[in-house]
C-alpha cells in the first residue's frame, strides 16, 4: 500500500511539473534583469488541470491563462507588487492572461480564494434590487469615511457599479463590478473592483481581479472562460446540494455587500459585514508601489479575510 501511495504521489508531482512552464518557455524571452526579474525566474507558470486543495475543485487553465501557486502568487502581490504578507494569506493562487507576464503594465491578475461556510441559495438573484442595494453599500462606505480619515485612511466614494451584478443560472456564477474613486477629488482616478463568485454545494469559489477600470472590457470578455475554468469534484457541484446540507449565513446580496466590507442590517436579508475600515478588526489600507491599492478587511461575522478593492495605476508602473 506504501509503495502504491508513493506511486500515485510521484506521479502527481510529475503531473504538476509537466504543467509548468519557465519564464523562457511562456513568453519566448529571457526574463528582464531589471523590475523584478530574479523574481520572474524563480516562477512556474502553468496551465491545464490544477487541483485545489480544500476546494473540492480543479481549475482547468487553457493556453488563453496562466495559474500561479499560492507561493508564486505571494512572490507576485508581495514581492513583485509591493504588498504586505497578508495580502498573500489564504489564497489558492492566481489566474493571469497568457500574453502578459506579472510585471507587464498591461496585465490583470484574478486572485483566486475558497470561502466554505455553505450553501448559498440562488434565490433571490433574480428578485434583489441592485440598484437599491448600491445604495446602502453606498451609504454605509459615506458613513464610515470621517472614522477612515481619523484613522489615517483616504476617503471612499463608490461611483457606482461599473458592471452591473449579473448571475448566470446555468454556470452558478455572479459577478458585479464596482466603479470606486480614493481621496477627496472627485475627478480622481477611478478605480476597478471587479468580483465573481462561482457557487458549489458547501461553499464559494472567489475571484477578485486586480485591474484598471481601462480593462473592463479586457475582463468582461475573459470572465466566460474565467468561470468556466472552474470545475468542482463530482458530488459537491451546486446541483448536488441535499437537504441537510450547511447552508451559508448571508445571501447572494450578502456576498456583494461583503465585498465591499459594508454592514447591511440582518432585517434585510443581506450578511451583517463588521465595516472593514476599524484597525481593530485587522484592517489595512496600504498606497502601494506600482500604484496598486489593496483593501484587506477583517469579518467578525464569517471569521475571515476578504481581499476587497484593488488600484493599479498604469501611469506608475515602469
Amino acid at each position: 500500500m506504501k509503495r502504491y501511495l508513493a506511486i500515485v504521489f510521484l506521479a502527481a508531482v510529475a503531473a504538476t511539473q509537466a504543467n509548468a512552464k519557465s519564464f523562457h518557455d511562456m513568453f519566448g524571452t529571457d526574463a528582464p534583469e531589471s523590475d523584478g526579474g530574479a523574481v520572474l525566474k524563480t516562477i512556474d507558470f502553468q496551465q491545464g488541470p490544477i487541483k485545489l486543495p480544500g476546494a473540492d475543485a480543479t481549475l482547468n487553465v487553457s493556453d488563453q491563462f496562466y495559474y500561479l501557486n499560492p507561493d508564486d502568487t505571494r512572490k507576485v502581490l508581495v514581492q513583485l507588487w509591493g504588498n504586505p504578507a497578508s495580502a498573500a494569506e489564504g489564497t489558492l493562487g492566481m489566474i493571469f492572461p497568457a500574453k502578459y507576464a506579472p510585471t507587464d503594465p498591461r496585465t490583470w491578475g484574478a486572485v483566486v480564494e475558497y470561502d466554505g461556510g455553505g450553501h448559498v441559495s440562488d434565490d433571490d438573484a433574480a428578485s434583489t434590487d441592485y440598484n437599491a442595494l448600491l445604495k446602502q453599500i453606498q451609504d454605509g462606505i459615506k458613513e464610515q469615511n470621517s472614522e477612515r480619515e481619523r484613522q489615517g485612511y483616504a476617503p471612499i466614494t463608490l461611483v457606482g457599479w461599473a458592471e452591473p451584478p449579473h448571475y448566470d443560472k446555468a454556470t452558478h456564477a455572479l459577478h458585479w463590478a464596482r466603479d470606486l474613486v480614493f481621496g477627496k477629488d472627485a475627478n480622481g482616478l477611478h478605480t476597478l473592483n471587479y468580483s465573481v463568485r462561482v457557487l458549489g454545494r458547501e461553499g464559494v469559489m472567489e475571484l477578485d481581479f486586480v485591474a484598471g477600470l481601462n480593462q473592463l472590457q479586457d475582463i468582461n470578455n475573459a470572465i466566460p472562460s474565467v468561470i468556466n475554468a472552474v470545475q468542482y469534484d463530482s458530488g459537491k457541484r451546486y446541483a448536488d446540494f441535499v437537504n441537510g446540507d450547511k447552508i451559508a449565513a448571508y445571501s447572494m446580496a450578502g456576498m456583494i455587500a461583503a465585498g465591499a466590507g459594508v454592514k447591511i442590517a440582518a432585517k434585510l436579508g443581506f450578511l451583517a459585514v463588521v465595516l472593514g475600515f476599524f484597525k481593530s478588526f485587522g484592517v489595512a489600507l496600504l498606497a502601494l508601489k506600482k500604484g496598486l491599492i489593496v483593501v484587506v478587511a477583517g469579518i467578525a461575522a464569517v471569521g475571515r479575510k476578504i481581499l476587497g478593492a484593488f488600484r493599479r495605476d498604469k501611469s506608475t508602473d515602469a
